[in-house]
């Protein structure tokens, strides 16, 4: 179990490579949504999302003998570009498997970073070949894109920057997709702030969170969303996080998605990805259950397509 004192190391360990993230407030979406948002800006992280953290605890902490061979992971983007930086701050090969409909930007991000990139059909059977392949020819370290301890405890500090600076939160929100940054969200809030209570955004779209903590086993993700940072499967290290320690899901369906990236966009001046907005959307969908509260969100990414983007607002 990730503990306290893990979550503190961590974040100690990556502080020098990742900005503190500013929390960001707005009146007028406050009078829209009834209560009082705390938003935490990790979509103006490096790498444009909170992935910069465990992708930096996890590759600082592969020893220097194995870290010198490279690190490798499979991702449509966010934790792809975040892989990349890591290892270019590190100066050791980043190989990165990424599926051949992954955003234009995220592909640029990872060549940026100087990562070398397999491209693979969009599936996870294909990126887990692809990546075994890599990691078999190279010698690299798998760092998984949120199935990883380490992953998870470095999201974790995200949570614990918000709650340093507002330490009376109702609630903290934060989008769910594989799991690791809501399972970071949840063992934060555990520790630091035990009385604030972790609600999930999810896509109906992609909603496999939500009907896993029904059925109570790992349910497989669906793909009909335009949130594609969170069209991935929860795995077996942080669906028991989640499971014991979420209050719930919302899931919100695209138009409210779009709806909520609109507000921020025009309201906060700020650009955010569609799987970052899924969160905001929930709370807007459900207003009455948050009103008159203190509602802190996690802004997870700003990564987005624009001509994509403007192409949503205009319908």
């Amino acid at each position: 179990m990730i503990t306290k004192h893990d979550i503190e190391q961590a974040h100690e360990r990556i502080r020098p490579h990742v900005h503190r993230t500013p929390v960001q407030t707005s009146h007028s979406i406050n009078d829209i949504a009834g209560c009082s948002i705390y938003f935490k800006c990790e979509n103006l992280q490096n790498v444009g999302a909170f992935k910069a953290r465990g992708a930096m605890n996890a590759a600082m902490q592969i020893p220097a003998d194995q870290r010198s061979k490279g690190i490798a992971t499979h991702s449509s983007g966010n934790h792809a570009q975040a892989i990349a930086r890591a290892a270019k701050i590190l100066g050791i090969p980043a190989y990165i498997v990424m599926p051949n409909n992954a955003p234009l930007i995220k592909k640029e991000g990872v060549k940026g970073y100087g990562g070398q990139i397999f491209e693979c059909e969009p599936n996870l059977k294909a990126r887990e070949t692809t990546l075994a392949e890599v990691i078999a020819k190279t010698g690299a370290t798998e760092i998984h894109p949120f199935n990883n301890y380490h992953v998870m405890t470095g999201q974790a500090t995200a949570a614990k920057e918000l709650f340093e600076e507002v330490n009376d939160l109702d609630y903290i929100m934060a989008p769910v997709g594989g799991g690791g940054l809501l399972s970071g969200t949840l063992l934060a809030a555990k520790y630091f702030n035990p009385k604030t209570k972790v609600i999930a955004g999810e896509p109906a779209g992609a909603d496999d969170a939500f009907r896993s903590l029904q059925s109570g086993k790992i349910e497989l993700s669906q793909s009909n969303t335009i949130a594609d940072g969170l069209l991935t499967t929860l795995g077996d290290k942080t669906f028991p996080i989640i499971k014991e320690n979420v209050d719930r899901v919302i899931t919100v369906t695209d138009a409210e998605i779009v709806e909520a990236m609109r507000l921020i966009w025009e309201r906060m001046k700020m650009i955010i990805e569609p799987s970052c907005a899924v969160p905001f959307a929930g709370l807007l969908k459900e207003k009455p259950a948050f009103a008159g509260k203190k509602v802190g969100i996690i802004l997870s990414g700003g990564n987005v397509d624009l001509e994509k983007a403007l192409k949503l607002f205009i319908k």
